[in-house]
């Protein structure tokens, strides 16, 4: 997939609605991210600066272990940066992909003198406070976690925006729009690594299957192979279906496959790159008896899901990572910026569903049902089981 364009980025409307406007105009969050593509392990691109303009603005570094063409995460952040961009013609931004997993916290040190802001999306990346804090000139916008130091420490500095998200949340609303459309009452949700931010989306995914079930007169059954069972970061076992690296396709693709053979028919895929393969596996399986669906993660999916005449996404859920990447990269650019952590849901509109007609494929009575459960989530009525509180998929606030 090439780099889209801010100007396809998803906002998300009072209900979780999908625009497909302008990156700021729709809805006011905290900042704008993004994605591109990158195929080494550092390379420049979409740089906007000229030679007159060099050294007057900011000069951005996004790092990541998959690329910015994941279709996904990664891309969504980068988005952000190019909106950024867009509007700040001085600036520049380099990629840097590093695959390797233990290597990511050692490039940010190999490279932080080179940047103003450096943008770091993922779990991968909690372990920078020492960098950080050795280097405060230099402006880090960490997206999916908070930071500790080298020994585990949790860290707030004035130089470092931290923003997780409530991924329960669209977990949650990909779970009711599973549980609300299934035809074999088989549904499943296909992870990466069972990082916290995973695990979230898991846990959402399934109270969100237990709510339609106890509310809307559904049967639908989360599918779990045991065989991929995720172990989160303290050693629990956490169930689900975890492919164990959001980069491996052709894992992503067995997983997906031996979920349709159990016969799932919607699969919500939270695993970035790694996801392809369960759409690949979703794509194959078009055609057959049995019509299966996939949900989208993080951003609206449905031009991945062309498969010829047809298409296999049902959904997408969103995290609005680009609104606010660009945000805190105009308030380093302003002098403005604040070292803060913040947590973002469906209350400050950074998370919800693609409802918008052409990019979903929902019936009217479950575009009902979401909206009504978007409010519910927004006010704090429901709030749906998380590895970041203490609720459980068959035990949380709304449930009952």
């Amino acid at each position: 997939m090439g780099k889209r364009e801010c100007t396809m980025t998803a906002q998300i409307s009072r209900r979780g609605f999908l625009g497909m406007a302008s990156g700021t105009a729709a809805v006011t969050l905290l900042g704008l991210a993004g994605c591109g593509s990158s195929s080494s392990s550092s390379s420049s691109s979409n740089s906007s600066s000229s030679s007159s303009d060099a050294g007057k603005g900011l000069k951005v570094v996004i790092i990541s272990s998959t690329g910015i063409d994941d279709g996904s995460f990664n891309e969504n952040c980068y988005d952000g940066i190019q909106e950024f961009l867009k509007d700040h013609s001085d600036s520049s931004v380099n990629d840097i992909k590093e695959p390797d997993y233990n290597n990511l916290v050692p490039t940010v040190q190999q490279v932080v003198g080179d940047y103003d802001a450096l943008v770091l999306p993922g779990y991968n990346f909690a372990a920078v406070g020492d960098i950080a804090q050795a280097n405060p000139d230099h402006k880090f916008i960490v997206v999916d976690s908070t930071i500790t130091d080298a020994n585990g420490n949790p860290m707030t500095l004035d130089n470092v925006c931290t923003m997780t998200f409530k991924e329960q949340e669209g977990g949650f609303f990909a779970g009711v729009a599973a549980a609300l459309s299934t035809k074999t009452n088989k549904v499943a949700v296909v992870n990466g690594m069972a990082f916290q931010s995973n695990v979230n989306y898991q846990y959402g995914f399934m109270s969100g299957v237990n709510y339609a079930n106890a509310h809307y007169g559904t049967s639908a059954e989360c599918v779990e192979l045991p065989s991929y069972a995720g172990t989160d970061l303290a050693g629990n076992n956490v169930g689900g279906n975890y492919i164990g690296d959001f980069g491996d396709e052709a894992g992503g693709k067995v997983v997906g496959s031996a979920l349709i053979d159990q016969g799932c028919d919607v699969i919500f895929v939270a695993a970035g790159a790694a996801g392809n393969g369960t759409f690949t596996a979703i794509k194959e399986a078009d055609g057959s008896e049995l019509k299966v669906y996939a949900i989208g993660c993080d951003v609206d999916q449905y031009d991945d899901g062309a498969n010829g005449s047809n298409n296999i996404i049902l959904t997408s859920t969103l995290k609005v990572m680009d609104t606010n990447v660009c945000k805190q990269l105009t308030a380093i650019y302003d002098g403005t910026f604040k070292g803060q952590d913040y947590l973002l849901g469906a209350d400050t509109d950074s998370t919800g569903y693609v409802s918008k007609d052409g990019r979903q494929q929902l019936s009217a009575d479950a575009l009902s049902k979401l909206s009504e459960c978007y409010d519910a989530v927004k006010a704090g009525t429901i709030v749906p089981a998380a590895a970041t509180n203490d609720y459980k998929p068959d035990d949380f606030p709304g449930l009952k």
